[in-house]
């Protein structure tokens, strides 16, 4: 692990409305990098999480910068024990006012029609499931204790429709979602907000995996932009664009034949061996 540690005091606090302490998994590339840009400023604290230390070390000096203090870990979300023990030793010197859990990968099915290999839903579940449990988990309690925190999962628009092109991919993605919102009705009694984040198409080394139409496709920094507005609204759930989160949502509730018919207009079903 990689902590790169600045002068100032721990400020565990919301000041006028400014989140203070935040820590963003996944925030070496793609919708995290840019959430740790967005945020960087004077008075905050930054505990960014990802698993290369030099794509790591690109954005610390960014944040730097920006009059952030940084702290950095390379660690896999995975790594239950490991991650646990940062995220509890970030917020006992900075109690954290912001989780944002947004580490994640893909899985796309082959060309060659073979569908999904075991090695890939494994690892799409271990990171896009037990990743978001494993970086959720360690602060709940703490949380509640100072009765104040807010927790972003990031999910995807696809958590709203299955695509046959990505199966393991969309029922992670519906499990983060379903997660999330099962955590926000518990957690509010306690004055915890959570928000669950449905992204569309983002420009990102995951995106890029995606070789079919990519619709709608925004920057990074723009959905980091349209994030941070829900997040200060607190949003039960930030879907976006527009126009494709309401195509997807109708798609949840058109007969199965239909829609099916339209991923393969799109060019979104999986192709057979036979």
């Amino acid at each position: 692990m990689r902590n790169e540690n600045h002068s100032g005091a721990s400020i565990g606090c919301v000041i006028n409305g400014a989140i203070m302490n935040i820590i963003i998994t996944g925030a070496s590339a793609g919708i995290g990098f840019a959430l740790a840009k967005l945020y960087a400023k004077q008075g905050v604290n930054l505990g960014l999480i990802g698993r290369s230390s030099e794509k790591l070390a690109i954005i610390s000096a960014i944040c730097r910068e920006q009059g952030a203090q940084v702290v950095t870990a390379a660690i896999d979300v995975t790594d239950t024990e490991a991650l646990k023990n940062w995220l509890l030793a970030f917020d006992a010197q900075f109690p954290v006012d912001l989780l944002i859990a947004n580490a994640g990968v893909t899985s796309i099915m082959p060309d060659d029609g073979a569908g999904e290999s075991w090695a890939a839903v494994s690892q799409v579940l271990d990171v896009n499931i037990y990743g978001v449990f494993n970086t959720v988990y360690p602060l709940i309690e703490p949380m509640r204790q100072r009765q104040k925190g807010q927790i972003a999962l990031v999910s995807s628009l696809a958590a709203f429709r299955g695509m046959p092109i990505s199966p393991a991919y969309c029922a992670t993605k519906a499990a983060v979602k379903s997660y999330g919102e099962a955590l926000r009705g518990w957690l509010q009694q306690d004055n915890v907000q959570v928000n669950v984040i449905c992204p569309g198409f983002v420009k990102s080394q995951l995106s890029d995996q995606f070789t079919q139409p990519k619709i709608l496709i925004m920057s990074a920094e723009q959905a980091a932009k349209i994030i941070q507005r829900g997040l200060e609204k607190n949003n039960a759930v930030i879907s976006f664009p527009f126009p494709l989160d309401l195509g997807m949502k109708i798609l949840g509730i058109l007969p199965a034949w239909f829609v099916n018919w339209i991923f393969t207009v799109l060019n979104y079903s999986a192709k057979n061996t036979v």
